[in-house]
């Protein structure tokens, strides 16, 4: 059965960076795998993809030898569940905001007795190289659980969230984090509440030896959350990187509008 090799990286202390798929098209992610990034997160959340061409990312992805991820759309077992079953290596969840919402993703994720996922499926098991009983033995080994800290409850409760066994990593998500702060959304800011609350985050997933992770705008900031201690880094979105380049040809030929790409 193949390693995860994220979730190796970050159980040896190591950074590992990644960024998300937000556009609905398998040839995006064929292309974004060849890019160098160790994972690839398949955005369900925000976007239009489907679970369909969500699968279809995670066997492509996987076979270019990077990790695939996938955010799934709110935290419930149903959603943690089709994207396992269907071949990701690991998953995000959003607006994980109590320790009984940790717990719930746990559960979803993970086989007994660590959790209760059901048994079933088979493309899982491909997208590991292996057959289901061993994927079934040894998926608690390899499944990458990461919970996000995207608002200001789940920083006041962050003790209770992060001591709750079989999380591998937290990852702030810095617009909704602004938003519930009062401010605008960002990547990141100088505002005391925002740089407060990213500091209580790392110093309590270090105390829970595990990983904590932020959404960067660019690869200066990565290497500047890297140096902070962060681990699991999303840098942009492959639709960002297209739109900043693509607004940066048009104002040098004097095209196109005055206002911001979105990066993400």
């Amino acid at each position: 059965m193949k390693k995860n090799n994220v979730r190796a990286k970050l159980q040896r202390g190591e950074p590992s960076i990644g960024t998300w798929l937000t556009l609905p098209d398998t040839t995006s992610a064929q292309l974004m795998a060849a890019v160098g990034f160790d994972w690839l997160t398949v955005e369900l959340e925000h976007t239009p993809v489907t679970f369909e061409t969500a699968a279809q990312s995670f066997a492509i992805i996987a076979a270019s030898g990077v990790v695939p991820l996938a955010r799934v759309p709110w935290n419930t077992g149903e959603n943690i569940k089709r994207v396992l079953d269907t071949g990701a290596y690991g998953i995000v969840v959003p607006m994980v905001n109590s320790r009984a919402e940790a717990e719930a993703v746990v559960n979803a994720a993970r086989y007994a007795p660590l959790g209760k996922r059901s048994i079933g499926g088979q493309m899982h098991a491909v997208n590991f190289g292996t057959d289901p009983g061993t994927y079934y033995a040894k998926a608690n080994d390899e499944i990458l659980v990461v919970i996000m800290a995207e608002h200001i409850e789940a920083i006041e409760a962050a003790e209770d969230i992060l001591s709750v066994p079989g999380i591998d990593a937290v990852f702030i998500g810095p617009n909704d984090l602004h938003n519930s702060l009062g401010k605008a959304p960002a990547f990141d800011s100088e505002h005391k509440e925002f740089v407060d609350a990213v500091a209580h985050i790392l110093k309590t997933a270090r105390k829970n030896n595990i990983a904590a992770g932020i959404h960067v705008i660019d690869a200066a900031a990565a290497q500047r959350r890297v140096a902070e201690g962060f681990q699991f880094i999303a840098v942009a979105s492959e639709a960002g990187f297209m739109l900043n380049k693509a607004q940066e040809v048009a104002r040098q030929l004097g095209l196109g509008n005055k206002g911001a790409v979105a990066k993400y």
